[in-house]
């Protein structure tokens, strides 16, 4: 796991671990980061949790994590620090979200039929009250943060590998597609390779944008930072834009990083008709 400057794009630390980083996140104040890493070649999936020391020039971090712990159950491939830093809101490969203590690592409430299939995409809103994932089950979710509990289900026709909420609109935005061994057989409208914008209260889809021409992994609109953390895949699983909202980035299994900035209309777009909606 690397922590990057943002402005200068240097690497500035680099965390090592016996097998390979599933998800990273920061915690709303930017001071600590979370990871999970891989249950594989007899080690357990670990989820750590490091404070990041700001003093300097941000090389001097820490090895050992302040908190770390191993969740038990199906096995965890997403994590984030949940509406309170002391909770770490975690998704699985059967299709449960659960929250875990920080410190302890006690399990204190989970939704076992959250998705049918493994959650793929996990992210916050703003204010981290709720929260979307994205399933292989071909469907995406809004979920409440302190209930786990489910809100809105937005279908489609394959499976997700990714969901994002749109800031200062009503939107969630979502990317997915074929599996890449049919890639080769499918054209690229079957392929639904396309980033899928649906309205977040009322379940419809409102449109699409093309670009890959392969599946999409991950899209996401951003909270604010001067650092970013990644880990390291041969394909694109993490990114981060402008938190305006003015703009959108999707990495595809097609190797390409595309960056799209809405125009005027969406800004001037009514998604509740006529209704106006105070600020």
């Amino acid at each position: 796991m690397r922590l990057w400057s943002v402005q200068t794009g240097k690497c500035l630390y680099r965390w090592e671990f016996p097998t390979a980083v599933k998800r990273v996140a920061f915690s709303e104040d930017d001071d600590q980061v979370v990871c999970i890493t891989e249950q594989r070649m007899g080690h357990q999936g670990a989820v750590r949790i490091f404070s990041i020391n700001r003093d300097d020039d941000g090389t001097n971090q820490s090895k050992e994590p302040t908190s770390m712990f191993h969740p038990v159950g199906s096995k965890a491939t997403l994590c984030a620090f949940a509406h309170t830093p002391d909770l770490i809101l975690m998704g699985h490969e059967s299709g449960k979200v659960a929250l875990f203590d920080a410190k302890t690592g006690d399990e204190v409430n989970s939704n076992e039929r959250a998705h049918m299939d493994l959650v793929t995409d996990m992210q916050l809103s703003p204010d981290r009250s709720y929260f979307v994932t994205s399933s292989k089950d071909k469907t995406a979710r809004l979920h409440e943060t302190r209930t786990l509990m489910v809100m809105k289900t937005y279908s489609t026709e394959t499976p997700l590998n990714s969901a994002a909420i749109a800031l200062g609109k009503p939107y969630v935005l979502l990317g997915g597609g074929q599996d890449a061994m049919s890639v080769t057989t499918t054209s690229l409208r079957q392929g639904k390779f396309e980033t899928r914008f649906w309205h977040k209260i009322f379940e419809e889809e409102v449109g699409r944008v093309k670009g890959h021409f392969g599946p999409i992994n991950t899209s996401a609109l951003s909270t604010l930072g001067s650092l970013l953390v990644t880990h390291l895949r041969r394909i694109v699983h993490s990114i981060a834009v402008s938190p305006k909202g003015d703009c959108f980035a999707s990495g595809g299994e097609d190797g390409f990083v595309r960056v799209h900035h809405f125009d005027e209309s969406y800004f001037r777009a009514k998604p509740y008709g006529d209704l106006e909606i105070a600020d």
